[in-house]
């Protein structure tokens, strides 16, 4: 069992930065793909990055890429979500998500969420 807990959301301007930080618990952080998703208002959830358990590669969606940057901390059992040049449209509220011994980009693969997160970027 792996308890999730999602910080740093809050309000930014376009072009702005953000960091958000994910506190995992348990003494097997090593064996769980960490990803991050988000669910923009009236909208499904959307991958936005991923840090497979194995080695640590890590995976985003096109949207984010070359914006967000994905680390892990395995001796603190953190990931945390970098998020650079925002945009508004990436305001959503941003899940924590992990999953045992797998990898994936879809959010019926990850087993344990966090609370979730808001991230709002005004225009």
């Amino acid at each position: 069992q792996v308890q999730l807990v999602e910080s740093g959301g809050g309000l930014v301007q376009a072009g702005g930065s953000l960091r958000l930080s994910c506190a995992a618990s348990g003494r097997t952080f090593g064996v769980y793909t960490m990803g991050w998703f988000r669910q923009p208002p009236g909208k499904e959830r959307e991958f936005v990055a991923a840090s497979s358990w194995k080695g640590g590669n890590t995976s985003y969606a096109d949207s984010v890429k070359g914006r967000f940057t994905i680390s892990r901390d395995t001796a603190k059992s953190t990931v945390s979500l970098q998020m650079n040049s925002l945009k508004p449209e990436d305001t959503a509220v941003y899940y924590c998500s992990a999953v045992r011994l797998r990898s994936g980009i879809n959010a019926a693969e990850y087993d344990y969420w966090g609370q979730g997160t808001q991230v709002t970027v005004s225009s």
